[in-house]
């Protein structure tokens, strides 16, 4: 019965979104499509099988001008009373729901990682985001009373969360009364394009959000544009750097959410169950392409090889392939480009001698790299220094509290880490010295639109969400 029927693409297939647009999409500017004749082309391609999803076009001076000159045009939007913004956010947020499944699939798509990390978290958090901050720009006139809107807010965002980090911007900067100019990641264009849509057809302003796609360099245009007058970033610890070089002096807000390699501490006391579960998603969810990814997995020396050999009997149960197999564990990594750098990271601490358990389950033909866990290297090695940004695992013992806070701060990150034991006093006297943004104590990337999110030292500063999140887009 089952091998005789046929099925048609189900209602949110990609196919159909984009092939109204014949998988040809410009930028989105003004509340409508650009597509200037004579640009450079990028094809976006699923890391999942390398097929072509759509054309996008590559953004020249002339259209970062003309994106920046409508957002400052539209900067009227500051003027709505604080009720009516918050109504278009809710408006925003409501189709955001309405289209979940479609948003869901072409982000799965677009960056490799599996439906169900898209569906069940990505896509939630986004649709909350704006709720949240729907309720900020409600509140506006009271809470925020002594701070306006800073002006023309330019974002940039990565690949690895293509559409909830960007929420993570324009959100707060709309609830305050900002207008946005966002450049995507190279890799991943198609959600943002699709939210601009969205937002659009909620009934946003003209101008309040606009796109424009393009490579890393225009980020760097679109910070430095006179007419933008605070630049959000998500990335690199290198980009973060190079961005603060180029606005110093110039009078702009800048808030930086760069990378991390955060420490994962089993206790002894940690009910090892629950920490071995907790363990594989800090480090493997989305491929361990997060910022926040417990990277580093430092465990108490008695219960050492007991979680080390249950990580890797999990290991072995792990499933690898398509992005929209909704059975998986893991998806291709984002690009050729980064499968070598993990590919480097990890042949190289194969020769300097350590162990590297790689589990023997089936790896599709493709971008797919496999979960990867490293023991037996001293904390001088790159692996445990440097961010890796993929699915790897590296881990050291330890013997006492004070050793496991020493080491989970010998790091020139500060981004996130988590904390793992049935004893609360001791898992809480850990958490508060650790020098990190965020610190969870028995379990790990766990976010909220009313949580703020950011790091210190080289993972940057500022805030992502909650109320102090807001103070990033308004000035006195």
């Amino acid at each position: 019965l089952f091998e005789s029927m046929e099925y048609g693409p189900a209602p949110e297939s990609a196919d159909k979104w984009l092939a109204q647009h014949g998988n040809s999409l410009g930028h989105f500017i003004n509340g409508e499509w650009v597509k200037p004749e004579n640009r450079k082309t990028y094809s976006t391609c699923s890391p999942a099988t390398g097929e072509v999803l759509a054309d996008t076009i590559q953004v020249s001076e002339e259209d970062v001008n003309k994106a920046v000159s409508c957002a400052r045009e539209a900067f009227k939007w500051s003027e709505l009373p604080a009720h009516t913004r918050a109504r278009h956010l809710y408006a925003v947020a409501r189709n955001v729901q309405k289209h979940h499944r479609l948003i869901a699939v072409i982000e799965a798509l677009d960056n490799g990682k599996s439906i169900r990390e898209t569906r069940d978290c990505d896509i939630p958090l986004v649709a909350r985001h704006f709720y949240h901050h729907a309720g900020w720009a409600q509140l506006a006139d009271t809470e925020m009373k002594d701070w306006k809107p800073v002006g023309v807010v330019g974002a940039i965002v990565p690949w690895n969360f293509p559409l909830m980090l960007l929420t993570w911007k324009v959100c707060p900067a709309l609830a305050m009364g900002n207008t946005v100019v966002l450049k995507p990641a190279t890799f991943t264009r198609l959600s943002a394009l699709l939210l601009a849509e969205i937002c659009h057809e909620a009934g946003l302003p003209p101008g309040v959000f606009n796109v424009v796609t393009g490579n890393g360099a225009f980020g760097s245009k679109l910070a430095i544009h006179p007419d933008v007058d605070k630049v959000a970033f998500t990335g690199s610890t290198p980009v973060g750097q190079t961005l603060r070089r180029l606005t110093a002096g110039s009078g702009k807000k800048l808030s930086l959410e760069l990378g991390g390699k955060s420490p994962v501490i089993v206790m002894d006391t940690a009910d090892l169950d629950s920490a071995v579960e907790g363990i594989v998603d800090a480090v493997y969810f989305n491929q361990g392409q997060v910022c926040s990814a417990g990277s580093r997995l430092l465990v108490q020396e008695n219960i050492f090889d007991d979680v080390i050999s249950r990580v890797k009997e999990r290991l072995t149960h792990f499933r690898i392939g398509h992005s929209l197999d909704k059975a998986i564990d893991m998806g291709a990594v984002v690009s050729e480009q980064q499968y070598n750098t993990i590919k480097e990271y990890v042949d190289e601490a194969r020769a300097i001698g350590a162990d590297v358990f790689q589990p023997d389950i089936p790896i599709p033909t493709g971008f797919y790299y496999p979960p990867t866990l490293i023991t037996n290297v001293q904390t001088v090695s790159r692996v445990v220094r440097e961010e890796i940004f993929g699915p790897v695992l590296v881990a050291l013992p330890f013997r006492t509290a004070k050793e496991a806070i020493n080491l989970g701060n010998n790091t020139n990150y500060g981004l996130a880490a988590s904390v793992w034991s049935q004893n609360l006093p001791t898992a809480l006297e850990l958490a508060i010295s650790l020098k990190a943004g965020a610190v969870w104590v028995n379990s790990h990337n766990l976010f909220d639109a009313a949580a703020g999110f950011g790091g210190y030292r080289e993972s940057g500063f500022g805030r992502d969400g909650g109320k102090e999140g807001l103070f990033e887009y308004v000035m006195p």
